[in-house]
């Protein structure tokens, strides 16, 4: 039986019906409740000839069946009434019977590197809904950018939000001589306010998705310290916000300046953002300070500690009590997994070769974020293709990716939350890029989340290229297909 109308991803249970509704208001029309009768994350959608009724059994499915109604109402046929002046839409009697596979169906955006306007971001948010992705995981800070206002540290959005110039060209790592790297003649920032976040907030709420805000610590913390040099560990030392890309060696100090720190932002975004996660980011976080620090090889030693990576741990778990407080459960990057963490810390795996089997062994339940399949700053094609990070990643490549290793037991797949995409941003300049970047790739990364059958790649194009109407539609920009 074909699908009632061309859906990305596709329903995967569907039951048509003889005729067709005709209304005026059909999202008046929807009547929508929760139903124990159906599982946690299960809706039941039903429209016929006189009623459009939506049952689920939870917030987060009805959220679900909201969006594949709104799908529908988006091929359906439209007109408009003379008289009245309504549009009306021409839909199927139809009954789908879904839930998804994965609870978390997530798509990164980095705003550190380069800032986006929040209006981009309620469009991508907008979009996400279009392909039922439920978790907007926000990248607010990194060495390049600070993008949260945080009362009592003015200086974080004063100097931390702002750099003097940015790289270009692609980045060849810190042994590049200083004379081969270019620079724009431009400065770069930008930051949110509390109150605009929670705005934004609400609007993903309203759309069934839940963002999650990524502070990044210890690591990744130089804008922080260019503004405030007593959280770093050299306080004499007047840093700038980095202005090339790859990782500064500059991270959090081990005074109690910089445990104060994390506690009062921490506090802070749990205010803001009211979802269960809050991101410590957590990876790519370099020794080399806290090796040459007397004061943070005694602070070692008065934790009873050996190895100078559980200086890591110590932030971790310091986060973890600060979230705990709020109701909140932490999140972080798989090298958490490098030194001590809490039993019920959520881990997002992106080094494709062991971390998941990692994770999962270790009873950590895990969201995928394999760098070769989902991150999709690497580029979509041959030499035409914009600058990027390097590597490819083809829509191909992300369609046909199984996020479970075949050789996982059945024990540690059940603790493989879900799938996430990522767009860092070094490379990424503009809103149109942005999305050049995301789309059509997000329409595969969205057919693996939701578990919808993958009967082959080329049957997977054939509903595709309809669907880049919608696209279009809402103005997004995307690769055109090969």
């Amino acid at each position: 039986m074909s699908d009632p109308v061309s859906i990305v991803p596709r329903p995967q249970s569907v039951i048509g019906h003889d005729g067709e509704w005709l209304g005026t208001k059909p999202w008046e029309t929807l009547r929508a409740r929760l139903d124990d009768s159906l599982g946690a994350n299960e809706y039941l959608l039903s429209v016929t000839s006189s009623t459009i009724t939506l049952r689920a059994g939870s917030e987060s499915a009805l959220a679900d069946g909201k969006n594949t109604f709104a799908q529908i109402i988006d091929g359906a046929e439209a007109g408009v009434e003379k008289e009245s002046g309504l549009t009306r839409y021409r839909i199927p009697c139809l009954e789908i019977r879904d839930q998804p596979k994965y609870a978390w169906r997530g798509l990164m955006i980095d705003v550190a590197r380069h800032f986006v306007p929040l209006d981009q971001l309620k469009k991508m948010a907008s979009a996400m809904a279009l392909h039922r992705l439920n978790v907007l995981h926000l990248h607010l800070t990194d060495d390049q950018g600070w993008r949260i206002e945080i009362d009592g540290y003015p200086r974080l959005t004063e100097v931390g939000a702002w750099r003097e110039q940015t790289m270009t060209g692609r980045y060849l790592g810190e042994e590049t001589p200083e004379g081969e790297i270019s620079y724009t003649s431009h400065g770069h920032g930008g930051f949110y306010t509390q109150d605009e976040l929670r705005e934004f907030v609400s609007y993903a709420a309203e759309l069934g998705i839940t963002v999650v805000p990524e502070i990044d610590l210890p690591g990744h913390m130089q804008a922080a310290i260019a503004a405030y040099p007593s959280l770093g560990n050299n306080p004499d030392t007047q840093l700038k916000v980095r202005e090339t890309w790859g990782i500064s060696k500059h991270v959090l100090g081990t005074g109690d300046a910089a445990f104060n720190f994390v506690r009062d932002v921490l506090e802070q975004v749990c205010d803001i953002f009211p979802g269960p996660y809050v991101h410590i980011g957590g990876d790519e976080c370099p020794t080399d300070e806290w090796e040459a620090s007397p004061e943070a090889q005694r602070r070692l030693r008065e934790w009873g500690l050996e190895r100078t990576r559980e200086i890591q741990g110590r932030f971790t778990q310091h986060a973890a009590d600060v979230l705990r407080k709020y109701g909140k459960r932490l999140v972080g990057w798989d090298e958490l997994l490098e030194a001590h963490l809490p039993d019920d810390a959520l881990i997002v795996t992106w080094r494709p070769d062991h971390s998941v089997a990692e994770a999962t062994a270790r009873r950590f339940q895990s969201i995928v974020a394999d760098s070769n399949r989902l991150y999709f700053d690497h580029a979509q094609g041959g030499r035409r293709e914009p600058l990027s990070i390097g590597g490819k990643t083809t829509l191909k490549d992300v369609y046909t990716y199984d996020p479970v290793p075949a050789e996982l037991p059945a024990e540690e797949r059940a603790l493989i939350l879900g799938v996430q995409g990522q767009l860092w941003s070094e490379y990424i300049t503009t809103s149109e890029q942005l999305e050049y970047m995301a789309f059509p790739r997000v329409c595969a990364l969205a057919e693996i989340a939701w578990g919808s059958p993958r009967v082959s790649y080329r049957e997977f194009l054939r509903r595709l290229r309809p669907h880049l109407q919608r696209l279009e539609r809402r103005g997004i920009n995307y690769r055109p297909l090969s």
